[in-house]
């Protein structure tokens, strides 16, 4: 069985070597073999003859089927790597290839809410389905709320918000833990917001949630790619290269945000991270890309005329920002002793508090 794509779709592609056959990405069993496609868009588990879509699905401690490869045995094989195309030499056409290739894809989600911080990733995502809810999640004086407040009020739509506070992150780190089977203080505090946001929304009653995954990533949206040549958190030495190379950190992180939001009763639905979009974002030249006055410019001129002029120049902060969790896990930390002049503060407490569910029996 297949998730994400039909089975002939998969053949296809592995027939052909297609890595981007039209899907918003696809894992499972096909003929007897594993295959995951090549940005890891679905997690997967296992071995052939045990597997599943979460590490719980599978006895022991299951290896997932890395990106892009067919798992035969126990033989891991890679099948797709990511396209290498020629850099776009005209500009207004490769802006309009990534517009129709947004546009496309937001337009066809449906029946989902929307995961909504006010920045431009998730305002393309709920401008494709203007009745659905959108969804902030936040401290009272985080960025991401009221930027998407802002936002709302812009664009004409209702916000529900998703209030935090320390028991909210106190009680949803075990769970997220338990999800992801990580402790370490990042990939907990951008895992926390989505589980909340995503909670709040199946309590609503929507079992799909909407999100602008993988755009800043494709479109150039990190600092560090600006100057990667003097930037040493990538490797790279052009915006191209440096962006390319995030990209590639792609399916570490889905597989992350993928348990999680499946954990807190909702799956996610990516629709900037479409084959046609990530088509559409390869080829695109750096100065499209990010420059020092602007990034994500290929998507924000997509944008443009498309959402309100001051939701396309919106800033954006990591979600872990945006919405103050790490600032306030980091305070709940040193409240709890764990201060920060001892090495990995925040993961210690972490894994305390992981401790202390088990031992209370939950």
């Amino acid at each position: 069985m297949i998730r994400g794509a039909d089975a002939e779709t998969v053949r296809r592609a592995l027939a052909s070597g297609d890595p981007l056959p039209g899907t918003t990405g696809f894992a499972g069993e096909l003929d007897g073999r594993l295959v995951r496609d090549v940005l890891g868009r679905q997690p997967l588990f296992g071995a052939p003859d045990d597997w599943g879509v979460s590490p719980g699905d599978v006895a022991g401690d299951p290896a997932p089927v890395p990106a892009g490869h067919v798992r035969d045995g126990d033989t891991d094989r890679r099948v797709w790597s990511l396209p290498d195309p020629p850099v776009a030499s005209d500009d207004a056409a490769a802006v309009d290839a990534v517009r129709r290739a947004v546009r496309t894809a937001v337009e066809r989600v449906d029946d989902a809410a929307v995961a909504f911080s006010g920045g431009v990733d998730s305002a393309l995502v709920a401008a494709g389905v203007p009745d659905a809810p959108c969804y902030v999640v936040g401290f009272p004086d985080a960025h991401d709320v009221a930027a998407a407040r802002d936002a709302a009020g812009a664009m004409d739509r209702d916000l529900e918000v998703v209030e935090l506070d320390h028991a909210d992150l106190e009680r949803a780190v075990p769970e997220v833990v338990a999800a992801t089977g990580r402790t370490n203080a990042m990939d907990v505090s951008i895992a926390l917001p989505l589980y909340l946001v995503a909670e709040r929304a199946a309590a609503d009653g929507y079992d799909r949630l909407a999100l602008g995954q993988g755009a800043d990533e494709l479109f150039g949206g990190y600092a560090k790619v600006v100057d990667p040549a003097d930037d040493d958190r990538v490797r790279a030495s052009t915006v191209r290269g440096a962006t390319r190379e995030v990209t590639r950190s792609l399916p570490d992180q889905l597989e992350r945000d993928t348990l999680t939001l499946r954990a807190a009763g909702v799956d996610p639905v990516t629709p900037l991270l479409a084959d046609r979009v990530i088509e559409a974002a390869l080829p695109l030249p750096g100065h499209l890309l990010a420059t020092d006055d602007e990034r994500k410019v290929a998507l924000r001129r997509a944008a443009d005329g498309w959402l309100p002029e001051s939701v396309v120049a919106a800033g954006k902060k990591a979600v872990q920002y945006g919405s103050l969790v790490s600032r306030e896990l980091d305070r709940l930390a040193r409240r709890a002793g764990f201060k920060r002049r001892m090495d990995r503060h925040v993961d210690r407490y972490v894994e305390s508090l992981v401790d202390s569910d088990y031992r209370d029996g939950r």
